[in-house]
């Protein structure tokens, strides 16, 4: 289905990456049972880029953003949909479009169909169609795409010549001409395309997508326009910003940290573990051995001290392993004096991180979040620099980006926003916020990514899922800090 001048076409079975440093368009299209793939609309595109910039592998529940969608499900995984209701399955891809086609001005091409429903046509087909509107010819054959159909743009309509019949055609079957006499609206331009989270060259799922829709039973034409997230607030002069109640100062920055020579790994576990004299007949959930039986780790991890048969039980939450298995995930992991049980999850000691040197303000504006019209704002600015990765780090010495920097976040000025913010504060003090890795939206590898603690980072929408109104953000953002060993209990404890 490509043709020369079209985006790179990527196979369903795997998400795929446009070339570097060149500007794409993503959309995400579908296989129907006629074996074509038809693109999802603006929204549910930007929904899944969304989550798939959170979970690479996660799922994607389509009813979110379309009500008519509420039975699928994306699997990113095996990228395939799943209707939950009927069981069935049907692959899904990501595909990567030139600017300068159709998908990368944003329009969309979409016949009627008897019911009065407008459906898009495939994308190729919108391609086609919209060069051959751009070059002012006054009627399209698309035959030749398999389609026993003509196209006339004065009208705007689409006839089935007689005698024609193809079952696998998108519209009626009609044997006689369609009339139409309304055109698209003069002025009405194509909206530009822009990167919406400046971190790179892709530009997620035609989130202000036009959609020119042909009308194929002689109806008057419409054009759509998905809204825009409102990402940032009104323009605040510096007279209006002020510090945020409760919360000491304005500004906290973090330099380059060198990994504190704490104790050896054997210390470390010892601290938090009691041994087990008499181990239960279990596996050890690290090696899968059996308890009662030595560490999987003997003869490949050696520890004056540290008998491959030794069991401990942890401290608060009275799960054993093997010691020697619990020094081997201490040494393969960040070394910072805390240890995190690897079945509950509980973590002994502070746990750090391995975000770069940056600098995170946060104030008040004299502006309300949608859900919070009679509270005022906290936004919180997060800048990170691009810089050398260290010891901590996947590279060490090499070179690591920082894209989209200034990101910007906000929380409402209450009680329980007040509270996530002075949690954020410690986060970020530990190095929880960011780190580096590979960004899920782009591809890019060695650049600064965002590290299980998510944020609002729409301002006046929730189109992007990033944004409010949001009941249960605040509870759980609160959860994932707790997951990170950050939480009120524990700063007291």
């Amino acid at each position: 289905m490509s043709r020369p001048g079209q985006g790179v076409m990527v196979p369903g079975s795997g998400l795929g990456f446009p070339p570097q440093n060149v500007a794409r368009v993503v959309v995400w299209e579908w296989l129907n049972e006629h074996s074509r793939w038809r693109p999802y609309t603006a929204t549910v595109c930007h929904h899944i880029e969304n989550v798939l910039k959170e979970d690479a592998r996660g799922s994607v529940v389509l009813g979110q953003v379309d009500a008519q969608l509420v039975p699928y499900i994306i699997d990113l995984q095996s990228m395939h949909q799943f209707r939950q209701d009927t069981g069935t399955m049907r692959p899904v891809r990501r595909n990567f479009y030139d600017p300068s086609s159709a998908p990368g001005k944003g329009i969309v091409w979409e016949w009627e169909n008897d019911g009065g429903a407008w459906t898009a046509y495939d994308m190729d087909i919108c391609i086609t169609i919209q060069n051959a509107y751009e070059k002012q010819h006054p009627w399209l054959d698309l035959s030749s795409l398999g389609f026993c159909y003509l196209i006339y743009f004065n009208s705007m309509s689409q006839m089935n010549p007689p005698g024609q019949n193809n079952l696998n055609r998108p519209g009626p079957q009609r044997t006689t001409s369609v009339s139409a006499r309304a055109s698209i609206p003069p002025g009405v331009p194509a909206l530009p395309v822009k990167n919406l989270n400046g971190t790179g060259p892709v530009h997620p799922a035609l989130a202000g997508m036009t959609g020119i829709l042909l009308c194929a039973a002689g109806l008057p034409v419409c054009l759509t326009r998905a809204p825009k997230p409102i990402l940032h607030p009104p323009p605040v002069s510096k007279s209006d910003v002020k510090p945020v109640p409760g919360v000491p100062g304005v500004c906290r920055k973090t330099k380059k940290k060198h990994l504190k020579k704490s104790k050896n790994p054997e210390d470390v576990v010892r601290r938090y573990m009691q041994k087990v004299k008499n181990p239960p007949d279990e596996d050890c959930t690290i090696c899968m051995e059996r308890l009662v039986t030595a560490s999987g780790y003997e003869g490949v991890l050696r520890h004056r001290g540290v008998r491959p048969e030794l069991v401990g039980r942890l401290g608060r939450c009275g799960h054993m392993y093997h010691l020697l298995c619990l020094v081997a995930m201490y040494s393969n992991g960040n070394k910072d004096g805390s240890l995190q049980c690897p079945t509950c999850k509980a973590i002994y000691g502070e746990k750090t991180g391995t975000q770069p040197p940056g600098k995170m303000e946060f104030h008040l504006i004299p502006h309300s979040l949608p859900g919070f019209a009679d509270t005022q704002t906290i936004r919180i600015v997060y800048d990170i620099p691009t810089g050398i990765q260290g010891p901590e780090h996947p590279n060490p010495g090499k070179k690591f980006t920082a894209r989209g920097f200034p990101r910007h976040c906000y929380l409402p000025n209450n009680e329980k926003g007040r509270k996530v913010l002075r949690l954020l504060i410690t986060a970020w003090e530990r190095r929880l916020i960011f780190t580096i890795g590979t960004s899920n939206t782009t591809g890019e590898s060695d650049t600064v990514v965002w590290n299980e603690i998510h944020h609002k980072t729409e301002f006046g929408s929730n189109l992007t899922g990033h944004g409010y109104p949001d009941a249960s953000y605040l509870d759980n953002v609160l959860a994932e800090l707790t997951a990170q060993g950050v939480s009120e209990a524990a700063a007291k404890a």
